[in-house]
């Protein structure tokens, strides 16, 4: 995320001061109620901008905020390590369709959240961290847990913020959690000197606004939409790629128009998962290193490619030279910084998904001529399956595990994963059909994501109303060793969730990367030195099971989403399996390995 779209100027600050739009008579949503202290101030802001979930851990530098918490409408959920904080507020926010917000004391505190900051910006997911900071007095001076948040945190933030006042840190508190959604959503901080939060004041702050500017035109130039519809209107072989972009802007729906009404063949990024459902005809899955043969095939030979929310980012394109080498790109995105930064857009459209989708639909005087392309992409279906065998002789296979949990559950059951082997098998082998039910990190690719995101995302569902939706998280053994610690708060707080661990006492991604391509020297990607997961499940008070066979597979996965609470199921999977079909790094989409012996 550039710079130059993400950080408001210091004009727009000043347009926004001169406007007024701190006056709750000129600004949308309520006023906050009367404050006593900074930190009073800061939770008033967040009550007025709607917040109603927060995940932390206490320290000696916010704990001011975390008293004014006490008597707070917000459910605060204490996590067991500040990474898990930030993760759950992430997969919260992408479950909910609201900022996530998470604390974290200063120090060490703040540097804990950096990862799953850094996870939501390249995921572009709206959240908010809330960070302690020493007295002002003392910054600069090496006090004790002092860092510099402000300077370690600006390069993975939307924009971030140093509060130097108690009468105005309720409206910077405000405008950081709208700013965190608007235009193209991404993480924001605020970080809070003690003294800050603890000074008094009376100023009462005002309804929660982004900064002037920083919330674009959702509508695209009506020219630009004529000329890329009369490009889609011409396609012989047109494809839609919808992306992470469409479900952050809730235009699923329009997405789903649009293909539907034009007959148009749909691919999606992994991050777009959910966007349009895979057991339509014409959707073709994911695209990408490990996506399916046919959605790769059809981008590799599509004559126009229409691109909602993607930044085209190299898991997905594989070699730029070779990614829809015969197409003219319609691109549509909400951040101008996104077009043509890595495939040149032929026709750009700079607006809101879902609104320039309305704007391309009604813009389409004729479908295009596409039944033979439909044809051909069917025939792709039939040619390049996902399939796996399951020999006798060999263990447990994780795509049947998968297979099993999806059979068992309900279309709106909520996915979250680690990062690494299961989470392709997650993504190739259950049909998502619906929006905002795959969570998982994508562009920083964060091993131990799952299982904290499963905190967040069941928090989510049971703020929603929901609490009857299944919280299904496919781990792999070495990702869960990482934020396990995490299950003590499901436990804790009685969350109903399932955690598959697909355990092959491996890193399983880099085994297979050093099969491929290192001559088999497996170079600190053993594990077979992990622990007996369903007995450390049951340490934690959580239901354990262990699974070694096929026949003890739906037994299992029957008695864990029957559990009024957390269960593990350690599955222990054919340790040389290996996620197939890939695509070579800088490779050619269309030249995808569907045996090992490919790669």
């Amino acid at each position: 995320m550039s710079d130059t779209a993400a950080q408001p100027r210091e004009d727009d600050a000043d347009e926004s001061a001169e406007t007024g739009t701190d006056d709750p008579n000129d600004a949308d949503g309520p006023a906050a109620g009367p404050v006593s202290t900074g930190a009073e101030s800061v939770v008033a802001a967040l009550e007025a901008a709607g917040a109603e979930t927060a995940f932390g851990v206490q320290g000696g530098a916010i704990m001011p905020v975390y008293d004014a918490l006490y008597d707070s409408s917000i459910r605060h959920v204490t996590m067991a390590h500040e990474q898990g904080a930030a993760h759950a507020a992430d997969a919260y926010g992408v479950v909910a369709g609201e900022p996530g917000l998470c604390l974290a004391t200063s120090g060490p505190g703040a540097t804990n959240l950096v990862t799953g900051i850094a996870d939501a910006d390249m995921d572009s997911d709206a959240m908010l961290a809330l960070t302690g900071q020493v007295p002002t007095e003392f910054v600069g001076n090496d006090a004790f847990q002092e860092t510099d948040t402000v300077g370690v945190t600006r390069p993975i933030t939307k924009h971030n913020y140093f509060a130097d006042g108690a009468d105005s840190v309720g409206d910077t508190v405000g405008e950081a959690f709208e700013l965190s959604r608007a235009g193209r959503p991404g993480p924001t901080l605020v970080d809070l000197p003690k003294d800050v939060t603890q000074d008094e004041t009376d100023e009462t702050p005002g309804p929660a606004t982004p900064p002037a500017g920083t919330d674009p035109d959702p509508n695209a130039d009506p020219d630009a939409v004529e000329e890329a519809a009369r490009a889609i209107e011409a396609a012989d072989r047109p494809v839609c790629l919808f992306g992470g972009g469409v479900i952050k802007a809730d235009a699923s729906d329009a997405a789903r128009t649009f293909a539907r009404t034009y007959g148009i063949p749909v691919t999606t990024t992994m991050p777009g998962i959910g966007s349009f459902p895979e057991d339509d005809d014409l959707c073709l899955s994911w695209a990408g290193m490990h996506g399916t043969g046919y959605a790769n095939m059809a981008i590799t030979h599509t004559d126009c490619l229409i691109a909602v929310g993607t930044r085209f980012d190299d898991r997905l394109t594989g070699g730029i030279d070779t990614f829809a080498p015969e197409a003219e790109v319609v691109h549509v995105d909400i951040d101008p910084a996104e077009i043509s930064k890595n495939v040149f857009a032929d026709y750009p459209l700079i607006g809101d998904a879902g609104r320039v989708l309305d704007q391309l639909t009604a813009a389409v005087r004729e479908a295009p001529d596409a039944e033979a392309w439909r044809d051909r992409c069917a025939e792709w279906k039939e040619t390049y399956p996902l399939t796996y065998a399951t020999p006798d002789d060999e263990p447990l296979k994780p795509q049947f595990v998968v297979e099993a949990f999806d059979e068992a559950t309900d279309d709106d059951t909520i996915v979250t994963t680690g990062v690494g082997q299961h989470q392709m098998w997650a993504s190739q082998f259950w049909t998502y059909t619906e929006p905002r039910t795959w969570v998982s990190s994508h562009g920083l690719g964060t091993m131990g994501y799952g299982v904290p995101a499963a905190v967040g995302a069941r928090v989510a569902a049971d703020t929603m109303g929901e609490p009857d939706r299944d919280v299904v998280c496919f781990d792999g053994d070495g990702s869960f060793l990482m934020t396990m610690q995490e299950l003590s708060v499901a436990v804790r707080e009685d969350l109903d969730i399932t955690i598959a661990v697909l355990n092959n006492e491996y890193i399983g991604m880099v085994r297979q990367w050093q099969d491929a391509f290192y001559e088999g020297r497996h170079m600190a990607s053993d594990y077979t030195w992990m622990p007996e997961f369903d007995k450390l499940a049951e340490a934690f008070g959580a239901l354990g099971l262990r699974v070694d066979d096929y026949d003890e597979v739906a037994p299992a996965v029957e008695e864990a989403l029957d559990y009024d609470g957390p269960a593990v199921i350690d599955f222990h999977i054919d340790p040389e399996e290996n996620v197939l079909p890939m695509v070579p790094s800088g490779g050619a989409n269309g030249k995808f390995a569907t045996t090992e012996d490919q790669l």
